[in-house]
């Protein structure tokens, strides 16, 4: 199952929770919805990056997709996707595979793949903007969703390989760059679910790690010696954490607790207490987390 697939089918569960709350969310996301088709950023303005949280939201909630203003915002920026950065070029491609393949462009995956190219570096991954020379984690895991979104087979799973063990921080937690000290919640979530896709049983070995990295009130820190939970890190490791042998069970109660401190009234969640800007990626990763949580 795709990587975007396999969230999707998590956060669909999320409305066992939510309860009647579930069509504030639903009101929250179609106001996120931009007149050019695309879903707006935190400024209001149509986004490739947010367009991606806003069709997976819409699905999440089984809402009816509004498929043709989508797609004609796709159109738009698909026709300068030679500018693109790996991000964004992902983010495009996600976009459409959410999409009827019968709306695809004709030439998408053959300008999407060679877009891909301009990112590959020569230790394995890929760098996310132009001009970078090495891999990063966090590219390596945009990259496998692009293949799964556009059914390309980006190469060697043991080069990929290698380039994310050499990202193991001394913490034992994993980095976007070789060498570093302390690792990333997030991106250790990402280095579970690429070796668990790839082939390999070490992402079960991140489980010690990503469970120390959660604040005794719930919630998860994005790394060592951050101190305020946030919800990035928490839906990522809660991700990571549900596909080692861990029960989840564990530490639901304290999770929810920490969610509902980030839960407002206009339908969606705020990335942390720090936060007060409603946005449709966090409020994703906010179906997301809960999702997970509602087996327990």
């Amino acid at each position: 199952m795709s990587l975007r697939l396999e969230m999707l089918q998590v956060a669909r569960l999320a409305p066992k929770l939510l309860g009647d709350a579930t069509e504030l969310v639903a009101c929250f996301l179609r106001s996120q919805h931009h007149p050019s088709g695309g879903f707006c950023d935190r400024e209001g303005k149509p986004d490739l990056y947010y367009s991606t949280f806003g069709i997976a939201g819409y699905m999440a909630l089984q809402m009816p997709l509004p498929v043709e203003p989508i797609a004609r915002y796709l159109n738009s920026q698909h026709q300068r996707i030679e500018e693109l950065n790996l991000v964004d070029l992902s983010c495009l491609a996600r976009c459409w595979a959410f999409l009827p393949k019968s709306l695809w462009p004709e030439d998408l995956r053959e300008r999407t793949i060679a877009r891909l190219e301009c990112f590959r570096a020569q230790d394995g991954g890929f760098f996310t903007e132009p001009g970078e020379t090495h891999g990063s984690l966090y590219g390596c895991y945009v990259a496998l969703g692009l293949e799964h979104d556009i059914g390309y087979r980006i190469g060697s799973q043991e080069e990929m390989l290698s380039c994310i063990r050499s990202r193991l921080a001394h913490d034992g937690g994993y980095s976007n760059s070789p060498d570093l000290p302390f690792g990333l919640t997030p991106t250790t979530a990402a280095a579970a679910s690429l070796f668990r896709h790839l082939g390999s049983d070490e992402g079960n070995q991140v489980r010690d790690w990503l469970l120390s990295q959660m604040h005794q009130d719930g919630g998860f820190c994005v790394g060592e010696g951050i101190v305020m939970p946030d919800l990035l890190s928490t839906a990522t490791a809660l991700h990571a954490l549900s596909t080692t042998s861990f029960d989840l069970g564990l530490i639901a109660e304290k999770n929810l607790d920490y969610l509902d401190t980030l839960w407002t009234a206009r339908g969606g969640f705020v990335g942390s207490w720090e936060d007060d800007a409603l946005d449709i990626e966090y409020t994703y990763y906010g179906l997301l987390s809960l999702g997970h949580l509602s087996f327990w």
